[in-house]
């Protein structure tokens, strides 16, 4: 079901995936598969570089930095232009080395499911899931990291002022 509703999306230049540490403890295989199905590619520490006109846009994907093969620089071989880093979790950037990247996406923090009013968050998993739980973040040389809060839940099923969120993000 899920994967029918993946391939009913319309993405005129591609729809791309990343593991994460839930879909590698499970049935990875079965995920990608899904996925492919579906049209969706799974990007495993590799480049997709966009059709033309859109040829300059590189699609960096990054494997899990949790459960996965942390070669994060390996995500950006032949990478150039405008370069989107895509990955699973803020850890990534530790795994990218001084991999240069216009925008970040990810998500894993599920914006610490339990925060305080207002958002601040009190649980967040790993070591940057405080610094960037949710939201836009502003980095060094010009860098952009979007981070969501994502639809799920972890073990328990929490969400405390921490309300879910889908993004859709133009990049024009």
């Amino acid at each position: 079901m899920v994967g029918e509703r993946l391939g009913a999306l319309r993405a005129p230049l591609g729809k791309f995936a990343v593991l994460g540490n839930h879909d590698l403890w499970a049935d990875d295989r079965h995920i990608v598969r899904t996925l492919e199905e579906s049209g969706i590619r799974v990007l495993i520490n590799e480049t997709a570089k966009l059709a033309p006109p859109f040829a300059h846009v590189s699609i960096c994907g990054v494997d899990d930095p949790w459960t996965g093969s942390r070669d994060g620089r390996k995500a950006f071989v032949g990478a150039d232009g405008f370069r989107i880093l895509l990955a699973h979790a803020p850890e990534a950037l530790l795994t990218v080395g001084d991999e240069r990247f216009d925008l970040g996406v990810c998500g894993h923090t599920h914006g610490g499911h339990i925060a305080l009013p207002g958002g601040v968050p009190i649980i967040v998993p790993g070591p940057l899931g405080r610094r960037y739980a949710h939201g836009r973040f502003d980095l060094a040389d010009g860098e952009t990291l979007i981070v969501s809060r994502g639809v799920g839940a972890t073990e328990v099923p929490i969400r405390w002022n921490a309300a879910a969120d889908v993004l859709v993000i133009d990049v024009g």
